[in-house]
């Protein structure tokens, strides 16, 4: 329990300001690891807030905790990929040097052992935090030597057993073992463009209508995963009549498999910062957040620096670059571990200090977003992005990409494939091209956009609009099958917010790939919507069914249908929630078909004897069972 001074000494730095509790309570926790209900209390009373308000902000993020952790607190990451490339064997590691199992805390309280979901290090796995530094290419032998300094009290800077990772990973605010792993560069990552330039040049002579109708000509397009019209967007946040306009830049791809704004934010800080003024100029607005993934943590002091050096250039603050009348400027909010704070409502929940619950709509944040401001969030890279378009043209922008999607798009490739990493590719590139410059072979899948996309088949993949599954979904893509890889990368063919995850043919996609995706959606779940909250578990189960052999054809119905419920949550995760089951099932049927009881009526997978078991041992005796 922190005394009364040191949360006093918290409550002064933030003004006591109810709106930035995540803020508060990561401060407590970094001083003393923990928020006991007593400090909740003395928050609830300080903040004149109800004391439930309070607990449901501590309780709902992964990285808070209400109880004491341990000395060195190891969250290694369960994502697919990880578990591809050997994570059971560095789990098992830890568990037998550190004397105690995931999801607890050794007696002694110097290990605390937690699984966690997708930290942004797929090019990398198997990857861990360890008190908030990154631990890359785990293996057995390696998590022997990281107990082993553990125990002799090294601190986890100390604790690296590699030299510092590429480019600015080496910086001296960042100091990680990360490396970049920059495949191909094009237009955006290409560092042929001095930061600010523009801003201090060519912004001067432009007008926010002429900023907002260049946007537009490009038809750039939100590189989140949903598309929408960027310069639309500012559009409508400059029309929208407030006291205060908000620019958030979302920094929490938490999409397991995308990792491509994390090497963004290390390499091109400026480029994203000057994307957010920019787009400050053209809206009107005057307040800036940059939402980072705690994930990323280690970037936080570096990022802040940006931020200071932009300051003394007057590129923040006061009539930003000698323009009088722009005042602006950007704070960086950590983020405490919840995959929904990717939905841009959920995040300025958290913003605001509340738990990551999706918002109903309308209003949409650009009306009535952070603290009732007119809001326009962008993802990392649309923002990048909107500064090279701005400094080359919109016209220059056009002679990239294919006619409807115009320019290029970062991805993260990852998975069974030789050289992980990011690639900038024109849109319109084939997954052929992909699986070639990937170093991958004999695929059998490619997951495109992410857990919440599709596993696509032959008989629809040339008559997507017709089949029964696009008539209640939009996917924001797909796990596509070898035969179609010469399908391009587009907004009117394969969308993607950047997640590549390629698996080869030693995998079983159903045990491995799916089961994992349907894992990550009911841990993730925010639990607000009763469907989100409860269909994807009794969709796990039913394919656990079928994958121990019980399963009968009903089965499979019985998963299209409940799928469908999926539609009514709130929000586009709780909607997709469902999407690796149904996917697999529309497109990969014939992985279900072999599982299933073909003549079988019913099957309700219960063993009577096997539940009978223990007791039967206990009472040596042998029950007589009567089947019907």
């Amino acid at each position: 329990m922190a005394t009364d001074e040191k949360i006093y000494q918290i409550l002064s730095k933030f003004d006591q300001d109810k709106t930035r509790l995540m803020d508060i309570l990561l401060s407590i926790h970094e001083d003393q690891g923990f928020v006991s209900a007593d400090d909740m209390r003395k928050l609830s009373e300080s903040l004149g807030i109800s004391y439930a308000q309070v607990q449901e902000t501590a309780t709902f993020y992964h990285f808070f905790s209400n109880t004491p952790k341990g000395k060195y607190n190891i969250y290694l990451n369960n994502s697919i990929t990880s578990v591809l490339k050997g994570r059971a064997a560095v789990k098992e590691a830890f568990e037998y040097y550190c004397g105690t199992a995931f999801g607890s805390v050794s007696e002694d309280g110097l290990f605390g052992l937690f699984d966690t979901s997708c930290i942004g290090m797929n090019d990398q796995e198997p990857a861990a935090i360890i008190n908030d530094k990154i631990f890359t290419n785990l293996t057995p032998f390696r998590v022997k030597q990281l107990v082993d300094d553990m125990r002799k009290g090294l601190s986890a800077e100390e604790l690296m057993y590699e030299d510092f990772g590429s480019g600015n990973n080496a910086d001296p605010d960042i100091r990680a073992m990360v490396t970049n792993n920059i495949r191909k560069k094009s237009i955006i990552l290409k560092k042929d463009y001095e930061p600010f330039s523009f801003l201090t040049s060519k912004l001067k002579t432009m007008s926010p209508e002429e900023v907002i109708a260049e946007i537009e000509a490009s038809n750039l397009r939100g590189r989140g995963g949903a598309g929408f019209p960027t310069g639309l967007k500012w559009r409508f946040g400059r029309r929208t009549a407030g006291k205060h306009r908000v620019i958030i830049c979302n920094a929490d791809e938490g999409e397991p498999g995308t990792f491509k704004d994390r090497v963004l934010l290390t390499e091109y800080p400026e480029l994203i910062f000057e994307g957010m003024v920019v787009a400050a100029y053209a809206t009107g607005a005057d307040i800036g957040l940059l939402y980072l993934r705690y994930e990323y943590k280690y970037l936080y002091h570096f990022l802040n620096r940006k931020l200071t050096e932009m300051r003394k250039k007057n590129f923040l603050g006061e009539s930003i670059a000698g323009m009088d009348g722009f005042d602006f400027d950007i704070r960086i909010q950590l983020g405490a571990g919840a995959y929904v704070c990717g939905e841009e409502s959920a995040l300025i929940e958290s913003l605001e200090g509340k738990r990551g619950e999706p918002r109903d709509k309308p209003p949409f944040p650009v009306e009535k977003g952070y603290l009732g401001y007119p809001t326009i969030v962008n993802n990392v890279e649309t923002l990048a992005t909107a500064v090279k378009i701005l400094h080359h043209g919109a016209a220059w922008y056009s002679s990239f990409g294919t006619k409807d999607s115009l320019g290029t798009k970062l991805l993260s490739i990852s998975g069974d494939c030789r050289f992980p990493g990011i690639y900038e590719v024109e849109w319109g590139t084939t997954l052929r091209e992909i699986v070639a410059m990937s170093g991958a072979e004999d695929v059998q899948a490619i997951q495109v956009g992410g857990p919440s996309g599709m596993i696509i088949g032959m008989k629809d993949v040339n008559n997507m609009d017709n089949s029964e599954l696009m008539k209640w979904y939009k996917p924001s893509g797909m796990m596509i099958a070898e035969k179609f890889f010469d399908r391009k990368l587009s907004y009117s063919d394969l969308p993607t917010g950047g997640s590549i995850m390629i698996f080869d043919n030693s995998r079983d996609l159903l045990s491995e790939v799916v089961m994992n995706f349907m894992n990550f959606f009911i841990e993730e779940s925010c639990a607000s919507c009763s469907t989100c909250r409860n269909i994807p578990l009794l969709m796990k189960n039913k394919l656990q069914k079928i994958i121990d052999g019980h399963g009968i054809r009903q089965d499979i119905y019985d998963l299209l249908n409940w799928g469908k419920i999926l539609k009514a949550s709130r929000c586009g995760l709780g909607q997709t929630a469902g999407n690796p089951i149904l996917s697999s099932i529309f497109h990969f049927r014939h992985l279900y078909e072999q599982r299933i009881q073909s003549l079988t009526q019913f099957d309700s997978g219960f063993s009577l004897e096997k539940a009978t078991e223990a007791s039967r041992k206990y009472l040596n005796k042998k029950p007589v069972f009567h089947h019907f």
